[in-house]
């Protein structure tokens, strides 16, 4: 599962076996995960342990960095 971006504490990356799924991003700090679809909007998949204050920091960090996450999905997904 490679590291596509390092923000502060957070981890953006993939798993190899999600390249069957529409794009998305997994984010991670310490304990707490949550996985936001990047296309056709970013949205909330699902949260394991964050409050909403930080998912909005963590959402508008995917926004902010959209275009690099798409290319790296696009480079690691082969698409």
């Amino acid at each position: 599962m490679p590291t596509s971006l390092r923000i502060g504490p957070y981890r953006f990356y993939f798993y190899s076996y999600d390249c069957n799924e529409p794009k998305h991003v997994h984010i991670d700090r310490d304990n707490q995960s949550v996985k936001f679809w990047l296309d056709p909007v970013i949205s909330l998949a699902h949260n394991h342990g964050y409050k909403r204050s930080e998912l909005r920091k963590i959402e508008q960090l995917v926004y902010e960095n959209l275009e690099q996450l798409n290319d790296a999905w696009d480079a690691f997904c082969g698409q």
